[in-house]
Formats: structure tokens, sequence, C-alpha cells
């Protein structure tokens, strides 16, 4: 029979740069450090270590809310080590969290919830959690606040999975509310129908009963941009009544500029934010569209032929 749980994996990223800054030796008893408090904290919450891998943590709860706890001060005490530690010995924690029916078999466990938690810690970006449905169901409304990310195509199974990033700053930061310096915007149009976009040689057309989609540096998202700058799943472009709206749901930010509008020459900053796309412009992943080297996608709602941006000829 199997049982209901809620599992974490929590993995650090940034070892392999810590290992060439450290040496083995001394990163390795930082890494092991590491994963030991991650592990303490997860049993001070009511969790069972399963097995530490390498640079993460794998651990069962009996709920999501204990669960929940446990990650949540990982998070806030990790940023707190991080923000005086030197730029290339920082490891950032990104956490994947699932509930629901798992085997124990000789102290390991399996089951779905396993496979997906693993795979969200894998999607997450840097400093981030991500949760399914199932977990954000068993808090207490308004107890932890979160972000509704949609459905999402997760590799060997069959059904998308709902899935949520967990805020976890104890007060809202002025990067979660950093107003966008918006331009004026014409009204969108509301007969929105496709979405051409286009990064270098690479063109998609994803018609409105095919959105929503996601923009990112990993496979499971419907458009690859294949930059560092990009995060696995930087940002989701989805049909809301009658219009494209894009939501950055990234660790570094979002920038929009349109063309063909008054301001065109400036730009939407997108932090944790969102946007309604009409006619045609440029999507700036992980960076400003001012930085020349910005992974740039074009994108036209107009039925046209999108524009390759070619940001060596301007």
């Amino acid at each position: 029979m199997g049982i209901q749980t809620t599992v974490v994996f929590a993995d650090l990223t940034g070892s392999t740069r810590v290992f060439e800054a450290m040496g083995n030796a001394r990163a390795t008893e930082t890494v092991t450090r590491l994963i030991q408090w991650i592990g303490g904290v997860c049993e001070s919450h009511g969790g069972r270590v399963v097995k530490s891998l390498g640079d993460g943590v794998f651990a069962t709860f009996q709920s999501g809310p204990a669960a929940t706890a446990a990650v949540l001060e990982m998070q806030r005490n990790h940023q707190k080590r991080l923000s005086v530690w030197p730029a290339p010995l920082r490891m950032d924690l990104q956490i994947g969290v699932a509930s629901g029916e798992i085997v124990e078999v000789d102290g390991d466990c399996y089951g779905d919830a396993v496979n997906l938690a693993s795979r969200l810690s894998d999607l997450a970006g840097p400093g981030q959690i991500w949760a399914t449905d199932s977990v954000i169901e068993q808090l207490h409304d308004g107890s932890v606040r979160h972000r509704n990310l949609g459905p999402i195509n997760i590799r060997g199974r069959n059904e998308m999975a709902i899935v949520h990033r967990v805020d976890w700053q104890e007060e809202v930061s002025e990067f979660l509310t950093m107003p966008a310096s918006l331009a004026p915007q014409k009204a969108p149009d509301s007969t929105f129908g496709q979405i051409e976009l286009a990064w270098l040689d690479v063109r998609s057309l994803f018609r409105a009963s095919e959105l929503p989609i996601h923009l990112g540096r990993v496979d499971d998202a419907q458009f690859v941009v294949n930059d560092p700058r990009v995060s696995r799943l930087h940002a989701r472009i989805e049909a809301r009544q009658g219009s494209c709206v894009l939501v950055d749901v990234s660790t570094y930010g979002t920038w929009v500029r349109f063309h063909g509008t008054a301001g065109a020459s400036g730009e939407i900053a997108l932090r944790r934010q969102e946007c309604v796309l009409h006619g045609s412009g440029e999507i700036g992943l992980g960076a400003p569209l001012s930085d020349f080297s910005a992974p740039t996608i074009s994108f036209n709602t107009t039925g046209g032929n999108v524009l390759l941006a070619r940001r060596d000829a301007r």
C-alpha cells in the first residue's frame, strides 16, 4: 500500500564553480556541511531525509504545510548566509515539492510525487521553490504567498502538472514589486489568434489554442533559448480574454519593447509581472534590451512575418 507523503528535493546550484575556486578538499567540506544543514532543517520540521544526493537532499514529510515550512526556512536562512559570502563561492538553493502516494522499499521511496519533486527542483531557478497544486491545496489561505505558473509539461509524464512558485521572502522585496516602466500602449487586439516568435535562426508560430507556452533554457519549454542568463522556464505566454499575455517567472527578469508605438525606445521591465503583447516587438530574457548581448526574441501577433532582431546590426 502506498503512503500519502510530501516529497522535497533541495539542490545546490553552482557547486562546480565553487570546486574550481576552492579546490576539491575545501569545496567538499563546504558542500557537505551545507547538505547536513539542509537535512537538519528537514528533520526539525518532522521530515525524514531519505538520502543525500551529492549536492542535494531528498526528504519526505507527512504533510504539505510541514514541508513548506521547512523549505521556507531553508531559503530564508541560506539567503542570509549568501549575503556575506564572496560571489564565486555562492551556491543557491533550488527546491521542488510535490505531494502524492509513494511506496517505500528498503528505506528508499518511489512514486510519481518523487519523480515530480525531482523534476521541479531541476526546473526551478536558483533561489526558487516550485510546488505542485497538491501541496498548495494543503496550505491555509494566505499563510504562504505563491504564484500559479500554470500547467507545465514534465518529461516522462502524460499529464501536465499545475505548478506554483512559492515566495519565500519574509517581506515583499523591491524586486518583486518593482513597477514596470510602462510605455504608452495601444489597446490590445481583441481578435488575437496567433503569435510568431524568432530567436537567431529559430522561428515558431503558436496559435491561441496552443497557449500557454513557456520560453526557457530547457527542453521542457516550448520555445528554447539556450543562454545562461535565461531561466529554465523563464516566461509564459498565454491567451487571456482575447489578448496575448506575457508573464515573467524568471530569476533575472524579462524586458519588452514594442515597435511602432509612441515611446517605442522605452523598455518595459517585468519582475514577476506581466504585460499584454500586441503588434510586434522584442522580448529580452535575463538582461535589458539595451544590452546588445541580451538573448532577444522577436514577436509578432498581427499575422505578418517576424523580423529577426539582429543585435549586431544596430
